[in-house]
């Protein structure tokens, strides 16, 4: 018993020993928040490799009403697929709520809206949600995205 006690004794003194992890710098923030205001640019320029480019390699976009859409290069062709249908934006902000994290790993939470007139449609629409997005540091150093969801605030059409 006295073996057992020492043992988990001295596994809590080393734990203890162990350094905290690092928070957030300033850089790191600005650089989170400068990929939602990327994402939001290229929307409006409908570049999809620009969109694209805020994402990692292995990032996941889980958009409202669809199926989730894996990797880097997926995410490209549905932008580009969307800005060749003509699924523009005449004005599109992405704002940054509150960005946290520790070394190399954070969330940036915030809100969008976005006014277009759809592929169909004669008068723009305006529409407006939140997002959640999940961003690693690189090998590079750099921060991008890894997960991203986001949804609308308005309501569901009632059924006719």
């Amino acid at each position: 018993m006295c073996r057992l006690a020492l043992a988990v004794l001295s596994l809590a003194v080393l734990a203890a020993c162990q350094p905290a992890a690092a928070p957030l710098s300033d850089e790191d923030v600005a650089a989170i928040r400068s990929l939602a205001t990327s994402y939001a640019a290229a929307n409006l320029a409908m570049d999809a490799d620009a969109v694209a480019a805020v994402y990692a390699d292995d990032a996941i976009e889980m958009p409202p009403n669809e199926p989730a859409v894996a990797g880097k290069s997926a995410v490209a062709d549905k932008y580009a697929s969307f800005f060749e249908q003509g699924v523009g934006a005449d004005a599109f902000t992405v704002t940054s709520v509150e960005i946290d994290g520790m070394e190399d790993v954070a969330f940036d939470r915030g809100t969008w809206s976005w006014t277009g007139t759809p592929p169909g449609m004669s008068e723009p629409m305006t529409d407006s949600g939140k997002y959640m997005a999940i961003a690693r540091r690189q090998e590079d150093g750099a921060w991008l995205w890894t997960a991203v969801i986001w949804n609308s605030d308005l309501p569901l059409p009632e059924a006719e």
